[in-house]
């Protein structure tokens, strides 16, 4: 998941599936930490976006670290399934638009298809302006008839996990929600659970979206506005980003997450004479590639990712948040001697391996750039993500 922030309808998901499991399923969350998919920053730091998510409903909230919470929805999702299983769950829930199952995996099935690869491959090979997700999509309309909506955001995540699920062979029994009320980046207002999207552009605007927050959330949050950690917007970390796309060079872009088909040179070349970012990621996007994808190279250039770091296994378990129920689970992941290490003081990380204090090291980075976004200079300080300890919600 990513609670962009925590809000209504996701209260209403983690509600349907203790309605579904029992009273007594503990609900941990597997949560994107700095930067999101998008390549944007999320709206509020993880921590705290992790203690909302308690005060909302969950019993614990682990960190999908970056720069897995900034890959593309295969390798988003694969992480995430792998610290699922890692702790030991026995059943993956998601949200979905289909909200079915049995469509979904048949979804899934036809995707995998060597029919629709090869065709999918045929359409791109004919005309260079169709990417891999387009070409898919149009080949999928051709085999199967176009009444499925394949854009639908959520719907692409959730094969995304029935294929991880299948492809890794975890015990996780898939288990999936409708969504219910605004669709995803619907931001027009409306009847029903408002969207994730509008509710940052109310927070950006300076308006109250309490109403379209859990209370318990909506008080974390007002909290971390009153201290000065809300982040004010995109445009305080530019220069930052700016400056550090400029240092690089050209290998250091072709060394990207999703690099292929000259996109890294076009983002070279623009980074080095565009006056904004905005200009930056005008002139390297084509038709062929989707904004999402120009900003999350973007980042990750400034970041100094290269292409295999989110393809492996995240090298450990960092806990951002939980209950007194998800403190219990904590104690059984400690004592699985098959599981990940569980990170819960950052400091610990330096006992484990130079790759768990690389992957670390990395996020805290990204953790340094992200408060340049804060609207009190006074919280802009380095080095927080090495001190932050996971928050103990005390649910009533």
């Amino acid at each position: 998941c990513e609670y962009n922030p925590f809000h209504a309808g996701h209260a209403y998901m983690v509600g349907e599936v203790r309605r579904a499991l029992g009273a007594d399923v503990t609900i941990a969350a597997v949560m994107g930490g700095i930067f999101s998919q998008r390549g944007e920053p999320y709206i509020a730091p993880p921590t705290y976006r992790a203690a909302a998510a308690v005060a909302g409903g969950c019993d614990l909230v682990l960190e999908l670290p970056y720069p897995y919470s900034a890959a593309r929805a295969a390798d988003f999702a694969r992480a995430g399934v792998e610290i699922a299983a890692a702790i030991g769950a026995d059943v993956l829930a998601f949200g979905s638009e289909v909200g079915n199952l049995t469509a979904l995996e048949a979804r899934r099935a036809r995707l995998d298809s060597g029919e629709l690869r090869a065709r999918a491959a045929a359409l791109s090979a004919a005309d260079r302006t169709l990417g891999q997700t387009r070409a898919a999509a149009r080949a999928y309309e051709e085999l199967y008839g176009g009444e499925e909506n394949l854009a639908a955001p959520n719907d692409i995540l959730a094969v995304e996990y029935l294929k991880a699920i299948k492809t890794l062979g975890v015990p996780l029994a898939p288990m999936t929600v409708a969504r219910s009320g605004a669709a995803h980046d619907d931001a027009s207002g409306g009847a029903g659970y408002r969207s994730a999207m509008e509710i940052r552009r109310f927070i950006s605007q300076g308006m109250e979206a309490g109403s379209f927050v859990p209370t318990g959330a909506a008080a974390v949050y007002a909290r971390e506005r009153d201290c000065g950690r809300e982040l004010a917007g995109e445009e305080r970390m530019e220069l930052a980003i700016l400056s550090r796309l400029r240092m690089l060079d050209r290998a250091a872009f072709d060394a990207l997450p999703d690099a292929s088909g000259g996109v890294g040179a076009r983002l070279y070349e623009a980074a080095r004479t565009q006056p904004s970012l905005n200009a930056v990621l005008a002139a390297a996007k084509t038709k062929r590639y989707a904004m999402s994808r120009v900003r999350r190279m973007c980042m990750c250039a400034a970041l100094g990712v290269r292409a295999e770091m989110s393809t492996g296994t995240p090298p450990y378990i960092r806990v951002l948040a939980a209950n007194a129920r998800g403190c219990a689970l904590l104690r059984q992941m400690n004592d699985r001697e098959d599981g990940l290490p569980v990170v819960t003081k950052p400091a610990s990380v330096k006992n484990l391996s130079a790759d768990h204090e690389a992957l670390f090291a990395l996020g805290a980075s990204a953790h340094d750039l992200y408060v340049l976004g804060y609207r009190a200079e006074g919280e802009r300080k380095g080095g927080e993500d090495w001190r932050n300890s996971p928050k103990i919600v005390n649910n009533p």
